[in-house]
């Protein structure tokens, strides 16, 4: 069994709260990539920008934007995910979309929500964390700010990748490579985080940086700014081979979230 994941991130800027114009963009960044990837990682949010006018651009699993990642994931023969606005039973929530070639979705709501921008005013936390199977490989994904916390993102032996889509600002740059190499190295897993670019509707501005790590937190693929589209080959027998050299997670502590 090929135990490779070819992963890539799409590093781009996100135009504020126009989701046609963003699905138009990123399908343009898509160009060749059929073929040569297994997984595409779009950022947090990406139809929009981080927006808090939720009531404005939710849509449903039903919507534009989830029926253009499952008909560009069968076009691309690959997996599409990347967080967007949704509306469900009545809430909002900054969910994750997981969207395979053959149109079957899963989803993962964002569990931390960043109050600093009030976005537990406009949005509702999910509850569960999600671990998703694909090629021989177990996929975490989470959205942004969860990155801050370890105990959620903390590995009970249940994948070998964590994924963080994120609109993570320029000025907390630092903190967004440090604590990305932190979970790989504690978790003793790849991390991939993919970050926007350019400035928002509310003049903030990202500054990408966008990196895939192994388990020592050695970068995989290239990092900074600008726009970009990399792939970057994740190896599971290397992987396991390191988790039988140093075993660390057999001393983990056992816990419990409330």
């Amino acid at each position: 069994m090929n135990s490779h994941l070819r992963v890539t991130l799409v590093q781009s800027e996100i135009a504020w709260e126009a989701p046609a114009a963003n699905r138009h963009r990123l399908a343009e960044h898509f160009r060749g990539l059929a073929g040569h990837t297994d997984l595409i990682v779009l950022p947090e949010m990406f139809s929009t920008g981080f927006s808090m006018d939720a009531a404005t651009h939710a849509e449903s699993m039903n919507g534009p934007t989830v029926g253009w990642m499952r008909e560009e994931a069968a076009a691309m023969g690959c997996v599409i995910t990347g967080s967007l606005i949704v509306q469900d039973q009545g809430h909002y929530f900054n969910r994750l979309v997981w969207a395979r070639p053959d149109g079957s979705l899963q989803h993962y709501d964002k569990r931390h929500l960043f109050r600093m921008a009030s976005e537990h005013a406009h949005y509702t936390a999910g509850g569960s964390r999600l671990t998703i199977e694909m090629k021989g490989w177990r996929v975490c994904p989470l959205i942004c700010y969860d990155l801050r916390f370890p105990v959620w993102s903390r590995s009970r032996g249940d994948y070998d990748l964590l994924l963080y889509v994120a609109n993570w600002p320029a000025r907390r740059a630092r903190a967004w490579a440090a604590l990305l190499r932190a979970r790989a190295i504690e978790n003793l897993c790849y991390v991939v985080g993919v970050n926007r670019i350019g400035r928002d509707g509310n003049a903030v501005s990202y500054a990408g940086d966008s990196v895939a790590l192994d388990f020592l937190g050695r970068p995989l693929s290239s990092e900074g700014g600008g726009d970009r589209v990399e792939t970057a080959v994740l190896d599971l027998e290397s992987l396991r081979s390191y988790r039988e050299e140093f075993p660390a997670h057999l001393d983990a502590d056992g816990f419990e979230i409330t």
